[in-house]
């Protein structure tokens, strides 16, 4: 089949999109929508900012031809920045299909999925996921939308409190699922090649972690190369202790000792904690009209908080 027939094809199925239709970009996950579908272009929206953008035949016929000259399809981590649209709008052929789990995108005879999101589905499959940190995080925002923690000073104790506890239970719940999250993650990036998503970007790093080895295999290779032992033997803490304890000497004659103080966690009322939570939930389920509307919207942006909490951040500038 020749480009022309393709694009044509393509085209056509552009036609046919219901008014609305939102797409979403495999790379980057950016939404967009079909503004005009012209012969040698096609004009698309972006949702998260007002900008349009043209996407223009030859870019999708060069894409067409990378996919068809390689059998297992073309990887998508070797587009350009910003290209990530073309696999997009291409999905929309008949002919081609977007494979995320192993990023390439390639041509097949078999019926395609494509990068078009059906909200409503969405909206009706949505489910409470079934984490720690989903319901501390959803107390959290129900106690930080009831109080206003711009002035800690004014507020109760009890209320810091408890602000404090559930802050604590998303952090250290947030960290597990986050480690979970990039032990996964590790497996799919590699070196110098930042993956981005909607609320940021990730890469694959080396952290250089260092131990000594043997004691006297350390003095034995440093003495080899003519460094006396006396230069790099110090004080070992545990020995110092082990003398205090049999000596009159007390820990201000051999520490600098500063005190500081702080918070600490003592316990979790689980069962308040529940009750909280299970009010929170049938008043989700009771809503109705536009106030369910405004609680969807809140629950959007709570999964938000929990993306950011859940995420880790580079040191790297890379490209949205």
């Amino acid at each position: 089949m020749t480009f022309s027939v393709s694009w044509h094809t393509l085209l056509d199925e552009l036609d046919d999109l219901s008014e609305g239709a939102t797409l979403i970009t495999p790379v980057s996950h950016k939404r967009f929508r079909i503004d005009d579908v012209q012969e040698q272009r096609v004009i698309i929206a972006f949702e998260e900012k007002d900008e349009k953008r043209p996407l223009q035949r030859d870019q999708f016929e060069t894409l067409y031809r990378r996919i068809t000259d390689e059998p297992g399809g073309f990887e998508l981590d070797r587009l350009p920045a910003d290209a990530d649209p073309y696999p997009a709008v291409l999905s929309l052929h008949p002919r081609f299909e977007i494979d995320e789990d192993t990023g390439v995108i390639a041509e097949t005879d078999d019926s395609t999925s494509t990068q078009l999101l059906d909200t409503d589905t969405e909206l009706e499959e949505r489910s409470e996921p079934d984490l720690e940190v989903y319901a501390d995080a959803l107390l959290l925002v129900d106690a930080l939308e009831r109080h206003d923690v711009t002035t800690l000073s004014e507020m109760e104790t009890d209320a810091l409190v408890n602000h404090y506890t559930l802050l604590s239970d998303v952090q250290r719940n947030a960290n597990d699922l986050r480690q979970e999250v990039a032990d996964v993650l590790l497996d799919r990036l590699h070196h110098d090649r930042p993956v981005s998503g909607p609320f940021g970007s990730v890469q694959r790093t080396t952290r250089r972690n260092r131990s000594l080895k043997d004691e006297d295999e350390v003095l034995a290779k440093l003495e080899d190369a003519g460094i006396d032992r006396e230069r790099v033997t110090g004080i070992d803490r545990s020995k110092v202790d082990d003398a205090l304890e049999v000596t009159e000497l007390s820990e201000s004659d051999v520490y600098d000792i500063k005190e500081s103080e702080y918070v600490r966690k003592a316990e979790v009322d689980e069962e308040v904690k529940e009750t909280r939570l299970q009010g929170l939930k049938e008043q989700l389920a009771a809503t109705e009209g536009e106030e369910a509307e405004e609680l969807r919207k809140e629950i959007e942006d709570l999964e938000g908080r929990i993306d950011e909490l859940t995420s880790f951040r580079t040191g790297t500038e890379v490209h949205e």
